[in-house]
């Protein structure tokens, strides 16, 4: 059994395959991050957002949240940070990294790290996604991967390992500590209807028979808290532990919606993967770089620190894998260097939707049939729209929508704020919205109605050709005036 790369910490030459693609797909993930800031940040927490980003830097200081925002904040300078973050993503992707010194690829993941840091510190509750902190953490180990220049070193590529080994374990035991339902194998028969944004696969995922549904949790415990201590182990073990965790995702993928977890996990799992092993199995990969002589030494230090501050930072997230009051997605550092794991402790067994709903007539009490439903992009509206694939696009409104429902009687906040916008017909946040029923002029009324959703059963659906069912269950908020 062969025990490279573990054992020989300063370069694994084997692994330049791996390497390249967990960096171009890396790169790209950065990229859909950056351009959703694009798309949302100004509707969410811009100047006139819904949770204004300037209050909140007047409310925090720089060492609780690093950003570059702290200097001035405009929305331009928003949308120019992040179409700078896009635009180097891409660069990266396509392989600006590889063609440049390796202090300058150094400073280009750098770069990148940095600049979606600060977006997220400033994010609030739209940037409070496990995810965000996954993708800053597997930036920031990025920067000590190398590029072409220099064979890839085993260090770093174990230190990316550490982070798919406690995203995986993290998420497999809090789901075994969490909802018992986990543990009796029954959880599966509610999360595919109830989870935030199902894809289009998600109804005939629930439909499954109750066996499927208790072998496919099963599945799950295997794969998320055995699975992952064979990513430790020397070769092939960790590559075909590796290829379970790669099969486990795309297995999420297909069953859901999960912003960009499922397909960063995946690339991240790339570091277990014997290069050597898949290039004999995998026909039409490119050829190896000719020559990848050892680091610097300069770089060897960087990467030595870089292990020493993540083996410190450790302690906190592991007292956290083994403390029966296991904690969720948990940051424990403002630059979200090491960071707690975790999803779905809880399943919900009903499925609530907040729908927003005008109308133009003068009086609020207007029968149902006067009221038109704005639609979401994501979020289930419609009963017979089949739900959408969106990740890993981040649509960050609609899963908020989600969590708002979850307290189906404390509407929240920035709810409130997003019917005013909407009263007010403001272009921008109509724009992340699918369909707007008032395109002429903004409605009289607008109210948050409250429906218990569930998918139909397989005769509903052949006879009302409608994939959700749904029951009303009155006001969320109650009507406002245009002019409220």
């Amino acid at each position: 059994m062969d025990w490279t790369p573990w054992t020989d910490w300063t370069a694994a030459p084997d692994a330049w395959l791996g390497r390249l693609v967990l960096q171009r797909g890396l790169a790209l993930v950065y990229l859909v991050a950056f351009l959703c800031a694009v798309r949302e940040f100004r509707v969410l927490a811009g100047e006139r957002g819904l949770t204004p980003a300037p209050a909140f830097l007047r409310a925090v200081d720089f060492r609780r949240a690093p950003s570059l925002f702290h200097w001035r904040y405009s929305d331009r300078l928003l949308a120019g940070t992040a179409w700078l973050g896009a635009a180097l993503a891409a660069a990266v992707a396509a392989g600006a990294a590889d063609a440049l010194p390796l202090a300058a690829s150094m400073a280009l993941w750098a770069a990148l790290w940095a600049l979606y840091l600060s977006i997220v510190n400033i994010g609030q509750t739209w940037y409070a996604f496990g995810w965000e902190s996954l993708l800053l953490e597997a930036g920031f180990l990025a920067v000590f991967l190398g590029n072409d220049s220099v064979a890839p070193p085993s260090v770093g590529l174990l230190l990316v390992v550490w982070l798919v080994f406690r995203v995986e374990l993290g998420a497999g035991l809090i789901k075994w500590r969490g909802d018992r339902c986990w543990r009796r194998l029954t959880c599966l028969y509610h999360h595919h209807e109830t989870q935030p944004m199902p894809g289009p696969l998600s109804w005939f995922f629930h439909r499954l028979p109750g066996p499927l549904h208790r072998a496919e949790a099963a599945a799950n415990h295997v794969a998320q808290m055995i699975v992952p201590f064979g990513l430790l182990l020397p070769q092939p073990v960790a590559t075909w532990c590796a290829l379970v965790v790669i099969v486990t995702q795309l297995w999420l993928v297909a069953s859901g919606n999960f912003a960009w977890l499922n397909w960063l996990t995946m690339i991240l799992a790339l570091a277990a993967v014997d290069g050597a092993l898949a290039a004999r199995h995998l026909p039409l990969l490119p050829d190896p770089p000719p020559h990848q002589p050892a680091a610097p030494a300069w770089f060897t230090a960087l990467l030595l620190a870089a292990a020493a501050l993540v083996a410190f930072l450790s302690h906190r997230p592991v007292r956290n894998l083994l403390s029966p009051r296991q904690q969720m997605n948990r940051t424990y550092d403002p630059l979200h260097l090491v960071n707690s794991y975790g999803a779905f402790g809880t399943v919900t067994r009903q499925r609530h939707e907040i729908v927003l709903e005008g109308t133009d007539d003068p009086d609020p009490q207007a029968p149902p049939e006067r009221w038109r439903a704005y639609e979401f992009h994501g979020k289930p509206g419609d009963p017979g729209r089949l739900p959408r694939q969106f990740a890993p696009f981040h649509l960050r409104l609609d899963w908020q929508m989600w969590f708002a429902a979850l307290t189906p009687r404390t509407p929240r906040p920035w709810l409130r704020t997003l019917v005013t916008r909407l009263l007010a017909g403001d272009p921008a946040t109509l724009r992340l919205l699918r369909v707007n029923p008032f395109p002429d002029h903004p409605p009289t009324w607008i109210r948050a109605r409250l429906y218990r959703y569930r998918f139909t059963t397989l005769a509903e659906l052949r006879a009302t050709h409608t994939w959700w069912h749904r029951t009303d269950l009155g006001d969320h908020l109650p009507p406002r005036p245009h002019d409220g």
